[in-house]
């Protein structure tokens, strides 16, 4: 599966100075890991974040997010962010800067 490539540029730029992020292929796809742990990446044209369980409710309610289902079972506390959502560069960073809260707040692999 092919993923945005431009999106995936967009979040090297936002991710480029950010201490500890690394970029691995992975879920047909590409993720964003900081200190081992997955914070966002890119699948076909959504933006996969890992928001954790405790987050997930209330991430879920917003028009421009859906759960993310690799194996056709949703993942709690993870989500898919449609493009819709990803227009402008705010918008980006308000969703990566929960997934690096969230993979930050998990101890390094």
């Amino acid at each position: 599966m092919a993923y945005d490539l431009k999106l995936a540029a967009r979040l090297r730029a936002l991710l480029r100075s950010t201490r500890g992020v690394v970029e691995k292929e992975q879920f047909g796809g590409i993720g964003f890991m900081l200190r081992g742990n997955m914070a966002c990446g890119v699948i076909g044209n959504d933006l996969l974040v890992r928001v954790g369980p405790e987050k997930h409710d209330q991430v879920i309610e917003n028009k421009d997010v859906r759960p993310f289902a690799l194996t056709g079972r949703p993942s709690r506390g993870w989500i898919l962010v449609r493009p819709a959502g990803l227009k402008t560069s705010a918008g980006l960073r308000k969703w990566v800067r929960l997934g690096l809260d969230f993979a930050g707040s998990l101890p390094a692999k």
